[in-house]
């Protein structure tokens, strides 16, 4: 008998061989390898009577003889598909239903038949493969040692710690901040970006000027101020001393008072200007006087007016309470003068920036006498200012009032509804 080897050789086709040759050499060997052949084969059923008896305990419904020829036809796996769709699909609904019943008990593994309809797994072969997949899994259950993992990271086992507070707090304070900004801005702008507006970038139609030699009058009545770049229109057309009145005409330059004397006339002439305004109101000339603040005694300013020009020079500067209408007054000692006011600070109306400057050409021996008052109206006892911000036209108007009292009432909701909670929060803590 020939001897194999206890390790696989690297070549198994060969180590066969050689055993095979073995048994020419020993009869006995062949001998015993038949015998335990015959005895495997002589234990094994019949293949003919087992299929015999499958027919006669269960034969084939019609529907199975129909599949049976068509799996033997020898045609391809679409044309069976295609002869098998064509087939079910002209049964009745009743024998659809007897297809199914056979495929289900056919199967070893039950498949939920709510899931799907007959239909809808009969026209889709890859769903009713993916359905009896599905159907074979066993149920997902959730892994308690994840789940646990999973908790401890998002709530801290359940436990609300001092950092999580601290990050709420933090995170409402910074929201709070990033919202606050955005409504500083927009309701008071004319604070933030004040400091950085030079008048004559505000229009095009104010040119800046680069020297007080060579000044020319206009047809349109302007002050010019080379030192800050201003060359501003002004309107001498206002009869009313309505502050709001005055704060329409700002918006189209430098307004001239009513109640005072005008340029080539004994006495003081008045002018407002804006320093600052909110950037969503209307008019070009919002920044007409922020940098007035600069002038110095002995600064110069022109006032065109009826085809002349009539330069001033500073010799005083002052700031006084908005009620102060004396600074309307003609200046003591002075035969003719004009002044600049405007806000202070600029971006709000607290106070009020007066420039004075004497008239030092034409000779003011040439005016002429004013007026008491080229106004219809009394003086007011009180000295415009900017026009509204944005706030103030908010909450004036009908719509920014009940969102106010909407706000204001939502808030306090909230607040009610937070010490509520917390009261019934403690009171529990209390009894546990």
């Amino acid at each position: 008998m020939a001897k194999i080897l206890p390790k696989k050789s690297k070549n198994p086709v060969n180590d066969q061989v050689k055993v095979f040759s073995g048994f020419d050499n020993n009869p006995d060997a062949a001998k015993l390898v038949r015998q335990k052949i015959e005895n495997i084969y002589n234990d094994e059923p019949n293949a003919k009577q087992e299929m015999v008896e499958a027919a006669s305990a269960r034969p084939k419904s019609k529907h199975q003889l129909f599949m049976n020829e068509l799996s033997q036809s020898g045609k391809s796996m679409a044309e069976v598909q295609t002869a098998w769709h064509d087939y079910y699909a002209k049964l009745s609904d009743t024998e659809k239903h007897e297809v199914w019943q056979e495929f289900y008990a056919s199967q070893p593994n039950a498949i939920n038949q709510s899931a799907l309809s007959a239909n809808e797994l009969a026209n889709k072969p890859s769903l009713l493969a993916e359905h009896k997949h599905q159907a074979a899994k066993p149920p997902i259950r959730a892994n308690p040692n994840k789940r646990r993992s999973i908790k401890d990271k998002v709530t801290a086992n359940g436990q609300i710690k001092a950092k999580h507070n601290l990050q709420s707090i933090a995170f409402g304070l910074g929201m709070g901040t990033f919202v606050l900004i955005i409504f500083m801005f927009g309701f008071f702008n004319q604070v933030i970006i004040a400091p950085f507006i030079r008048p004559s970038s505000v229009s095009a139609d104010t040119p800046i000027i680069i020297n007080s030699s060579g000044v020319a009058p206009t047809t349109t009545p302007e002050v010019i101020i080379p030192k800050i770049n201003v060359q501003i229109p002004v309107d001498y057309s206002e009869t009313s001393t309505s502050e709001a009145a005055i704060e329409n005409d700002l918006q189209s330059g430098v307004v001239h008072y009513p109640t005072t004397a005008l340029p080539g006339q004994d006495g003081n002439a008045a002018f407002f200007g804006h320093s600052s305004n909110n950037i969503f109101n209307p008019g070009k000339y919002k920044f007409a006087f922020v940098l007035l603040h600069t002038l110095v005694n002995g600064d110069t300013f022109y006032l065109t007016y009826n085809d002349k020009v009539y330069v001033y020079k500073v010799i005083s500067k002052t700031i006084v309470s908005p009620s102060d209408v004396s600074v309307l007054n003609p200046i003591q000692g002075q035969v003719a003068t004009a002044t600049l006011i405007t806000c202070d600070p600029p971006g709000t109306s607290i106070n009020r920036l007066v420039v004075v400057g004497q008239q030092i050409s034409p000779d003011p021996s040439g005016n002429s006498i004013a007026s008491v008052s080229t106004s219809s109206q009394p003086p007011t006892n009180y000295l415009p200012g900017n026009g509204p911000s944005l706030w103030s036209r908010f909450i004036g108007s009908t719509v920014g009032k009940i969102i106010s009292v909407i706000a204001v009432l939502a808030a306090a909701y909230y607040l009610l509804i937070k010490i509520d909670k917390q009261f019934k929060d403690r009171l529990a803590s209390i009894k546990a």
